[in-house]
């Protein structure tokens, strides 16, 4: 056992008490991690991502009391628009916080304020719709669950502003790790959008492993959003759970922009006939960073559409890895399913590693899979510098052009300006880039 897990496993037993069922789930956390260890290049969806670099650190359990001012948080997160929510390694910070103007029956909120005033809305839900066989650093979240964010809608719920969940991982002089969970479960006919943001300070080496799971209910729409913005100095790993009910909709939205390494692990299932799901990602890598992206798309029953589409910038040696998988079960007929992965290549060193999969054992379905990877158009280039626009401006708005797809298809318009902004940020003449946008 290498120090990472050492160290990882020796912090789930400090864990407090939770109900009976969510003890359990913690317990199979912690057995499934300690069978699985870290991943490594011999596992088949990690034989592109190198976790070496993590496997020689020791890792203590970040202080959820660590010094953090709203300023900090709003400079990092942005103004608040609606309901947001603030943890700190992996714990709510109520000074932190506010949930006001939510609809009557909402409950958004602590999960472990969930756990012991909510579980009979809990436990139906929480441990079932992101599984542990296999997947290590669900497993490892799992064993360390004691709080996180709960968000639950009854039925026919609407509420007006985005739900914003905020998950700061505060590292100091050791490395520092932070386990966040969210659990958000809509139901019948209701609507809602809820914003993960991801950000990393302090410095020490900062580790996230979160779980999130969706429950969306028959007729009921979720527009799901995470944003990852961390230093070179972290590494960041997500999984998303998602199941869905008939004529259920749902959109998920990941943006990675940081981290040393950083990794996004999302399964949906359409278990409704009429449902549908979107899965977007954008991604912008340079120096000696990975970005990994793994997703599956299950159809379950008849009449079910997805899509997937996933764009990635990369600069310098760094490396971006996607492994799509579209399953379509014994009779679900009449299924509908796509995906793309498109990837803009600035350096000669920078490198893609494509994996698209369809299993298909239904008849009468439509199903297909693309991917493109290339640089920037000579041709548009050599264009805009004969109108005079120099050249790295105009390299600019070529790569801006290219990541502007996915931001415009951000619904919230808040965030949609702040991704802009961050993507623009990450280039040589961002802020004449935003102007001419």
């Amino acid at each position: 056992m290498n120090p990472f897990e050492q160290s990882l496993l020796a912090g789930a037993d400090r864990s407090p008490a939770l109900p009976a069922f969510a003890a359990e789930l913690r317990r199979s956390g912690r057995d499934a991690f300690a069978s699985l260890g870290l991943p490594t290049s011999r596992v088949e969806e990690w034989r592109f991502t190198s976790l070496a670099p993590l496997a020689s650190l020791t890792f203590v359990a970040g202080d959820p009391a660590a010094r953090l001012s709203a300023d900090e948080v709003e400079r990092e997160a942005g103004p608040r628009a609606g309901p947001r929510l603030v943890f700190v390694n992996g714990r709510l910070r109520p000074e932190l916080s506010s949930a006001s103007a939510l609809p009557a029956g909402a409950v958004v909120g602590s999960l472990a304020r969930g756990l012991s005033d909510h579980p009979a809305l809990v436990e139906p839900h929480l441990g079932r719709v992101a599984p542990l066989a296999g997947h290590a650093l669900a497993a490892l979240n799992s064993a360390h669950l004691q709080d996180g964010a709960f968000v639950y809608l009854p039925g026919g719920v609407v509420p007006p502003e985005p739900i914003e969940l905020v998950f700061v991982t505060v590292a100091g002089a050791e490395a520092s790790a932070a386990l966040p969970r969210a659990l958000v479960v809509a139901g019948p006919g209701s609507e809602c959008t809820v914003v993960e943001k991801y950000l990393a300070m302090g410095p020490g080496p900062a580790f996230t492993s979160a779980v999130t799971e969706l429950v969306v209910g028959d007729g009921a729409r979720v527009d799901h959003y995470q944003v990852q913005d961390q230093p070179p100095s972290a590494f960041h790993f997500a999984t998303v759970g998602a199941e869905q009910g008939r004529d259920a909709r749902l959109s998920t939205h990941s943006t990675a922009l940081g981290a040393a390494i950083s990794r996004s692990d999302v399964r949906v299932r359409l278990a409704g006939e009429g449902a549908e799901a979107m899965l977007l990602g954008l991604y912008m890598t340079d120096g000696r960073r990975i970005v990994d992206n793994h997703s599956v798309v299950e159809h379950a029953v008849p009449r079910g559409t997805s899509r997937e589409i996933f764009k990635g910038i990369l600069d310098g040696e760094s490396r971006a890895v996607f492994g799509g998988r579209v399953r379509v079960l014994e009779g679900a007929m009449k299924t509908d399913a796509h995906q793309m992965n498109s990837n803009l290549l600035l350096s000669r060193d920078a490198t893609v590693d494509a994996m698209p999969q369809l299993e298909i054992y239904a008849d009468d379905v439509k199903c297909g899979h693309g991917g493109t990877v290339g640089q920037l158009d000579a041709d548009a280039l050599f264009y805009l510098r004969s109108r005079g626009v120099p050249l790295e401006q105009a390299r600019s708005l070529l790569i801006y052009a290219f990541a502007r797809d996915m931001v415009d298809r951000v619904r919230p318009a808040r965030l949609r300006d702040r991704l802009g902004r961050l993507v623009a940020g990450r280039l040589p003449d961002g802020a004449r880039v935003l102007e001419a946008a």
